[in-house]
């Protein structure tokens, strides 16, 4: 479920796992390493039983037919025949055949200079030769190892270097980054660790693409991965951050610490700024451009590189949050300690970038061209989807006088189309108009507070006052806001006393948030100008099949919340990810819980049971 009390209670029972794990893992780290090889093992296990099942059959009849010279009869045409099938599709999965990672893989002659340093690094970090460089579009560094027969063939090593990120850092910054990648190849894990760091990935790899497949066996694989993912997460991880912290000392001692650690302090400062601003400024583009723009990649750097210079005290604050317990990389903070270094951000040197010399025009029209080309569906839904939006707003704007009500519509509808205007006047004016409005309190807040005023928090307050539901969006920006590096010290000063303050108030509200099985819930109230609106918003992604909606009925609310069962058809490794993107997005009226069922089945029957017809069915839009 993609629900704030259930979230935290999911994380709160990881983050005790892996804390007891760590512990153990100093204590007694040779048990430690054997228990995760055995976990590890297990997961390739289930697989080899499920193929031994699905040929025990057909081995058994070859058997009695071949051996003990029983008679081929008819009927065990049917006993050969599913078994068969079902393990057909299981070998296609477990031999998934995975290339190189995504983007412009470099020639043997091109770019020269990027070759040249690159394999020094290589060299200098004891890493195995690799078989090839991929320059991507993302703001990244990696060390990809592609299995051959699930890894038991070897792997083929690839480095992957985000274009963005080298025209972010400087020749000294970017050697550091690869040489830490190297670090993830080299020996200085050793064999066993090296092996557990590239099975981890490949059994992710592997599991995702029988998901997709559609085999037979797709659901016992989905249910073994629930229980076995979170568990194998939790171990793993604590070895996985402790690998990191290798590939750091390595990195340090190849490039220097001084250069990891300004790395790590532009890179935070840029991964911030792109996730919190740039990112989502260029998708907000679809809604009012049918196409996505011809340069994608330079626009995106252009934000990197200009604006306010990082702020060394920011970077470090976000630096110091707690560990994510879901997260393979240990903070900011823990990095630099462990590295042993007084942070600071000198002046960038020459763009790492220039390594590709006259090749850097050619990779980026490619990549360009490429990222276009994976925009290009999802970009067109967005746009189809915003013509409601378009043409309302344009009535709007031409009217010469606006109600209350059309006032605040057209302050939310202004920040969606007129995405390069300022919309805090528009809101302001809003809200004066109508100051009982949550929603303009609540856009004005967040607008404020991250052009950097602390008066933000003024707003948001009220936007709590005035619906006592919002608090979990507040919180929710709140946190957003304080991850990004370009929010004022002042802003982010009062951002914290806020959260501080509006905690306990979220805790009041856990029973209102969410759905448990003894909640009461009733058909939804919405008109077919909403369920219109919620179609085209599910329609936009690809792995709903239908959907169901529901009203949780909540004594003494001011607010609806809404139940929404989807029936998701994707990997259940990116079921998390592909709900939160949904629930973001969703169109409701008041607070909102999503799920699919995976782990409530019980909850599902009974929300179908009063939903009745679903409100959409992919292919045919909204159903009922």
């Amino acid at each position: 479920m993609e629900d704030r009390r259930a979230d935290a209670a999911a994380t709160a029972r990881h983050r005790a796992r892996v804390q007891r794990l760590e512990g153990w893992a100093r204590a007694a780290p040779r048990r430690y390493l054997a228990c995760v090889v055995l976990l590890a093992l297990a997961g390739y296990g289930f697989l080899v039983g499920l193929l031994l099942l699905a040929l025990a059959v057909p081995v058994l009849v070859a058997w009695r037919v071949l051996v003990q010279g029983a008679a081929f009869e008819p009927q065990l045409v049917i006993a050969l025949l599913l078994p068969g099938i079902a393990a057909a599709a299981l070998l296609r999965g477990m031999w998934l055949r995975l290339g190189a990672p995504a983007g412009v893989r470099l020639a043997a002659r091109q770019a020269p200079a990027l070759q040249a340093e690159v394999e020094r690094l290589r060299r200098a970090g004891g890493a195995p030769p690799l078989a090839g460089i991929v320059i991507d579009s993302q703001l990244n560094a990696a060390a990809a190892s592609v299995p051959r027969l699930l890894g038991l063939g070897g792997h083929r090593h690839y480095l992957v270097l985000g274009l963005p990120l080298l025209q972010l850092l400087d020749r000294d910054e970017a050697a550091a980054v690869i040489a830490h990648e190297f670090g993830h190849f080299g020996e200085a894990h050793g064999r066993l660790a090296g092996w557990l760091y590239r099975v981890r990935m490949t059994w992710y790899r592997v599991v995702d693409g029988l998901s997709r497949s559609g085999s037979p066996f797709s659901l016992p694989i989905a249910a073994f991965y629930r229980w076995y993912a979170p568990l194998f997460d939790a171990w793993s991880f604590v070895l996985a951050r402790a690998h990191e912290y290798r590939a750091d000392a390595i990195a340090a001692r190849v490039a220097g610490p001084d250069a990891m650690v300004a790395a790590l302090l532009r890179l935070e400062h840029g991964s911030g700024r792109w996730h919190a601003t740039l990112w989502p400024r260029l998708l907000a583009r679809a809604r009012v451009q049918r196409h996505p723009p011809a340069q994608l990649i330079a626009p995106l750097v252009d934000g990197l590189r200009g604006g306010a210079p990082p702020d060394l005290a920011r970077l470090l604050a976000i630096g110091a949050r707690d560990t994510d317990p879901f997260d393979t990389h240990p903070t900011l903070a823990q990095r630099i300690d462990a590295l042993g270094v007084t942070p600071g951000l000198p002046t960038g040197g020459e763009p790492a970038a220039t390594w590709l010399g006259d090749d850097l025009e050619r990779i980026e029209r490619q990549l360009d061209r490429q990222w276009r080309e994976q925009l290009r569906a999802d970009w067109q839904a967005a746009h189809d989807a915003a013509a409601v939006d378009r043409a309302r707003f344009a009535a709007l704007d031409g009217q010469r006088s606006l109600s209350v009500a059309e006032a605040v519509e057209h302050a939310r509808l202004f920040e969606a189309i007129e995405i390069d205007h300022d919309p805090i006047p528009v809101h302001a004016r809003a809200l004066a108009a109508d100051p009982a409005s949550a929603l303009c309190a609540f856009r004005l807040g967040v607008l404020r507070l991250r052009a950097g005023e602390p008066a933000g928090v003024d707003a948001l307050r009220h936007a709590v006052d005035r619906d006592a539901g919002a608090v979990g969006a507040v919180l929710d920006a709140l946190d957003d806001l304080l991850r990004d590096p370009d929010v004022s010290v002042a802003a982010a000063e009062a951002i914290a006393g806020l959260r501080q303050a509006l905690a306990p108030r979220a805790d009041d509200l856990a029973g209102r948030d969410g759905v448990a099985d003894g909640d009461d819930l009733q058909a939804h109230d919405l008109d077919a100008a909403t369920l219109r609106r919620l179609a085209q918003e599910l329609a936009r992604h690809p792995r709903i099949a239908s959907a169901w909606l529901v009203r949780k009925s909540v004594p003494m609310a001011t607010q609806a919340h809404y139940v929404l069962l989807l029936d998701w058809r994707g990997s259940i490794a990116g079921e998390a990810a592909g709900l939160r993107a949904v629930s973001d997005a969703l169109p409701l009226p008041g607070s909102h819980t999503v799920f699919t069922g995976s782990d409530a089945a019980a909850l599902a029957r009974r929300l179908r049971r009063v939903a009745g017809t679903p409100v959409y069915r992919k292919g045919r839009g909204r159903a009922g």
